[in-house]
């Protein structure tokens, strides 16, 4: 059955868009500068959707930083870049209260660091150290930043949206448990294939020669289509959070994340791999992540389709595995694929 939305918009054509409608034409804006990657595409509109933070995984040069920038281009939305470095301070992150002279004399007014926008790219965010972390976990969890002794709250719409080379990379941290749990998923960047690292060739070609010529030749800049309102994501959770769902579904959720905690009773593999499960955190991320898959396919129910399409990016940083399944080589997504087939369906 397809959902009925109240919610709709006009465009400067005079054309009637619903939030749906909306939300797809920002995915497929985002779909004409990155290649390929559609899954990672889609992942970074569930987390806005979902109102959660997201940790984008993969080696460098895989347009991670690109496809964050596209999202934040093509929604009317603040976009901050932050460029971790081992030598960064929690101040370059939250900002500071800055001493200065008035007419009444010295006061201190704080002036805001980047975390203050509604899309922060945290770039590269396993190579700067604790402190660091610590700092910006108190935005991702609370949504405020506290500086001396005052609170200072987040805009309505923020997202932090973080990229981090593999930890076996050189000059990296392992970012704490506490902080990798706050992430709504963990999405895992791969290398494209041949086919489409030919059409990344060809249109970054493309975009150089065309930047070229607006710059020597004076030629017209085309005009950008109107960014999406903010309301649009907004309206888009409301919708969401309509989404029905059945008291199958619930157990189902729980079910999964349980088996992350206690499987011994799913066969020797579970058992001898999962050193420690997941937290609480998971069952509500698997709730909203899977509620906003269900939006996008345009249905107003929840299915076990969408938590298995969501289940890998939820518990793939949320699980310890053993040393022993380390040294079998085991991936956290191998793992999941084992709880998904263990778990019986609703």
């Amino acid at each position: 059955m397809q959902p009925h939305y109240e919610n709709t918009f006009v465009t400067t054509i005079g054309v009637l868009m619903t939030a749906i409608d909306q939300i797809l034409d920002l995915k497929a804006r985002m779909g004409q500068s990155i290649v390929g990657q559609q899954d990672v595409i889609g992942r970074l509109i569930i987390g806005i959707l979902a109102n959660g933070n997201l940790l984008i995984e993969g080696l460098p040069g895989l347009a991670k930083t690109r496809a964050v920038k596209s999202m934040a281009k093509n929604l009317d939305a603040k976009f901050s870049r932050i460029q971790f470095t081992p030598d960064l301070l929690p101040s370059d992150v939250t900002g500071s209260d800055v001493y200065s002279q008035t007419e009444k004399g010295g006061v201190f007014r704080f002036d805001p660091g980047p975390i203050f926008a509604n899309i922060v790219l945290a770039d590269e965010i396993n190579r700067a150290p604790a402190k660091v972390q610590a700092a910006l976990l108190e935005a991702m969890e609370e949504r405020q930043v506290t500086v001396g002794r005052t609170t200072h709250q987040m805009e309505p719409l923020f997202c932090v949206m973080a990229t981090q080379n593999p930890i076996e990379q050189e000059g990296t941290y392992p970012l704490p448990e506490a902080q990798m749990d706050r992430f709504l998923m963990h999405v895992s960047v791969k290398y494209p294939p041949v086919e489409d690292e030919v059409e990344v060739i060809r249109m970054v070609r493309a975009e150089e020669i065309s930047a070229h010529e607006e710059h020597q030749l004076g030629k017209a800049k085309a005009e950008k289509p109107q960014a999406i309102s903010q309301q649009v994501v907004f309206d888009a959770r409301r919708e969401i959070g309509q989404i029905h769902v059945s008291d199958a579904m619930d157990r189902y959720i729980a079910d999964l994340v349980h088996a992350t905690r206690s499987p011994d009773g799913l066969g020797n593999n579970l058992s001898r791999w999962i050193e420690i499960g997941s937290s609480p955190r998971a069952s509500l991320a698997l709730d909203k992540a899977g509620r906003a898959h269900a939006w996008m396919a345009g249905r107003d129910y929840f299915d076990p389709v969408d938590i298995r399409a969501i289940a890998p990016d939820v518990f793939r940083h949320r699980l310890t595995l053993s040393f022993e399944a380390q040294g079998d080589g085991v991936t956290p997504d191998q793992v999941v694929q084992e709880i998904l087939t263990q778990v019986a369906l609703p």
